[in-house]
């Protein structure tokens, strides 16, 4: 189980600026990133485990992914909208605000308010203008916020690349949910599983940094198993989390995968491929060949 900082990241890029050291190249660090064959009845596709948000200079689009996007007859994204900002937005403001909450301060532990107050002196949080959040949102908006402070830009992430190829080759793109229902994964959480991941990113803001540059280099290595050794966090996994973003979603998107046909390919974070209940594993035991490309 990986870092809330981490899951935000990994689940709502729209709204995160993330960033790592010095951007990895292919050949240097053993060849990009993994790629899966998955194949059923007359489902003959790919699928790619992302990092929907990247620092310059990543060259993950090794021969073998190029040749997966050319050969593909659509794209398939976790949301099919994802440039779609305003709509993003508005949604995440209908769902993540609420009357009368109490100050983000009581709503962690106390150890945890030192760390607050420290990224209030840096200017990286205002504790007041996230009060009218829920602790869910709230989160999320700190976790950007820290992010920022990294110094990337959002536009280098895999799924903008994807999109522009496929639209510049008249190729059409899906989504495998709605952004409304990547929020309400959050939303629908118990306070108190919200206020511990509230508190998980504040406590964890200063290893945000080599965190990620750990998985981009894992990633772009193609070590699946390494990024899910990426978790060092000091906590104790919550199964409702960890249900809610990725496992409860995983299934689902099996659901959807289970009905498709022809050659697409279907790109996903990689938080999603790796690790217990992942999609792939949950693919083969629905019968679904997945075969790694060399």
């Amino acid at each position: 189980m990986m870092h809330a900082a981490f899951r935000f990241l990994s689940l709502f890029a729209l709204l995160l600026v993330a960033a790592c050291g010095n951007p990895p190249s292919a050949v240097e660090q053993g060849g990009g990133p993994a790629l899966w064959r998955v194949q059923k009845g007359d489902l003959d596709g790919w699928l790619f485990g992302t990092v929907h948000v990247l620092p310059d200079g990543v060259a993950w689009r090794t021969p073998r992914i190029n040749a997966a996007i050319d050969k593909a007859d659509r794209l398939v994204l976790e949301v099919g909208n994802l440039d779609d900002q305003a709509a993003v937005m508005a949604t995440f403001e209908r769902l993540g605000r609420s009357p009368a909450l109490p100050p983000i301060a009581q709503r962690i532990a106390p150890d945890e308010r030192e760390a607050l107050d420290r990224l209030a002196a840096k200017g990286t949080a205002q504790p007041a203008g996230l009060r009218p959040y829920e602790s869910w949102a709230a989160a999320m908006l700190l976790s950007a916020a820290i992010q920022r402070t990294l110094d990337v830009s959002e536009t280098n992430g895999v799924e903008p690349t994807l999109t522009a190829r496929f639209r510049a080759a008249g190729k059409s793109i899906e989504g495998l949910e709605t952004v409304e229902a990547q929020f309400r994964a959050f939303d629908t959480l118990p306070e108190a599983t919200q206020r511990r991941m509230l508190g998980e990113v504040i406590a964890d803001f200063g290893e945000m940094g080599p965190m990620f540059e750990t998985i981009v280099k894992a990633w772009m290595m193609g070590d699946i198993d390494a990024i899910a050794r990426a978790d060092t966090g000091r906590r104790t996994p919550d199964p409702m989390v960890e249900a809610a973003v990725l496992t409860t979603r995983n299934k689902a998107w099996v659901e959807k995968i289970a009905v498709m046909h022809g050659r697409p390919l279907i790109a996903v974070g990689t938080a999603h491929l790796a690790g217990n209940d992942n999609l792939i594993t949950i693919l083969q035991a629905r019968g679904f060949t997945v075969t790694r490309l060399p």
